[in-house]
């Protein structure tokens, strides 16, 4: 099997976020510690289709599972 590995940067474009290095920290900066006390997934930054991608995918692919835990870490 092969495996992919997803960046920060990916995950943003997937979410159709802005995904440049800088906006993808300033977006870091600007949500530090919505996971303080909740996972990636409950935490309420997410518009619906932004959560939806995020259930899916890690659900379904674990490459995207370490670019997950990676942003959820940095969110924390």
């Amino acid at each position: 099997m092969e495996t992919t590995f997803h960046s920060l940067s990916h995950l943003f474009k997937q979410l159709g976020l802005p995904h440049e290095p800088d906006a993808v920290a300033q977006f870091i900066a600007q949500h530090q510690g919505a996971c303080r006390h909740c996972g990636l997934l409950e935490a309420p930054i997410w518009t619906p289709s932004q959560l939806t991608f995020l259930n899916e995918a890690i659900a379904q692919d674990a490459d995207w599972a370490g670019v997950a835990e990676r942003l959820q870490a940095a969110l924390a």
